[in-house]
């Protein structure tokens, strides 16, 4: 590809010489499995988010199971979520034992709500479960009132949002934990697999303590089944290095976004991406609408001029052949699967590649 739907090696480039001494100072210390260095990246990233606790774990989707498992979720329960997501936001509540939900999605931010969760809520309720899609989040006041008059508890899902605000306070501070990923193409990437959570719960965080590390209390004292599910002390090192620059590549990709949304303007058939009042994008994915069954042959002639484009997400989990079951109604996800497609966005892309991809999406317009 000319222009890659997303390069992390510029970021690599730009703190090489941090990065390679605080890889080798770990290589050095010989403390691989949690330790200090994960503890002082857990403490800077809670000082980040400005919340009380953060637990490392070995990937997003253990962040939330640990999250749903820690705040009560169990066999019987229901857990109600996104359908327009990645698979793991809903195969987490399966593996907690519970049952998940599908809520639909608005059509212009293609997160959830507060009426389409409340819609598909029942008295087996037990959780909700937003997903912060593409770099925002739907409207966390409205979705914790929900939770507070139903007596729920909240899980955001924040893979797809690191850093983003809703008024002074940053996603994942806001429900009763958040999961993270640091999955390498995410807003703070690492260089390989690793997940936080997050919460202001004193309670909550013993627990996810205690499940990411076997259920061990102490030493050969487990009072909990648990997981072996531990931030690797090689990524805290070089996340701990990334993590000043997240806000700033956050608004990298801001601008990139705005020149997409200059240039795109008005084009027949495609929507850009909107931003809802009650929060911040930081632009994870920039992602327009394609109307009219035109979407895969934009996308096929874009990957033809050696842009890089991705549709997320093609399926909608509730139609996922291990769901199907489940007879979900969800038209609004199922429209989008049909029209999205994910435009290169990456901190470093800078205008002159920015440029080009507009006029290739122009171009593929208007030979679709």
């Amino acid at each position: 590809m000319q222009i890659p739907i997303y390069n992390p090696k510029p970021q690599y480039d730009a703190l090489r010489g941090e990065l390679e001494q605080a890889a080798t100072d770990l290589l050095a210390s010989g403390a691989y499995v949690l330790g200090p260095t994960v503890e002082r990246f857990e403490q800077a990233v809670a000082e980040h988010l400005g919340c009380r606790h953060a637990i490392g774990v070995n990937s997003g989707t253990d962040a939330l199971l640990i999250a749903l498992v820690a705040a009560g979720v169990e066999p019987g329960d229901e857990v109600v979520t996104s359908p327009f997501t990645f698979y793991a936001s809903a195969e987490v509540i399966s593996l907690a034992g519970a049952t998940p939900r599908f809520a639909d999605i608005d059509p212009d931010t293609f997160n959830v709500t507060a009426e389409t969760l409340e819609a598909a809520c029942t008295e087996r309720t037990k959780a909700l479960l937003p997903v912060h899609i593409f770099g925002q989040g739907p409207d966390m006041a409205a979705v914790n009132e929900l939770a507070r008059r139903r007596g729920l508890r909240v899980i955001e899902d924040v893979a797809q949002a690191f850093g983003a605000r809703q008024g002074e306070a940053r996603l994942g501070t806001l429900g009763d934990v958040g999961a993270h990923s640091f999955y390498p193409t995410k807003n703070l990437g690492g260089f390989g697999d690793g997940g936080m959570i997050t919460t202001d719960d004193d309670e909550l965080a013993a627990q996810c303590r205690l499940l990411r590390l076997h259920g061990q209390e102490r030493r050969d004292h487990h009072t909990l089944i648990g997981y072996n599910s531990r931030l690797d002390a090689m990524q805290a090192a070089l996340l701990q290095v990334k993590l000043p620059h997240v806000d700033g590549w956050n608004a990298q990709r801001k601008e990139i976004a705005a020149l997409y949304d200059r240039e795109l303007a008005g084009l027949p058939g495609l929507t850009t991406p909107h931003t809802a009042p009650h929060g911040d994008h930081i632009f994870h994915q920039y992602t327009v609408r394609i109307a009219d069954g035109r979407r895969d042959a934009v996308r096929d002639a874009l990957q033809a001029a050696g842009i890089g484009c991705m549709v997320y997400y093609s399926v909608p989990v509730h139609q996922q052949p291990v769901y199907q079951h489940l007879e979900a109604h969800c038209p609004v996800a199922e429209q989008a699967c049909h029209e999205v497609l994910s435009l290169p966005m990456w901190p470093y892309m800078g205008e002159e590649r920015a440029l080009q991809v507009a006029e290739a999406v122009r171009q593929a317009l208007q030979q679709a």
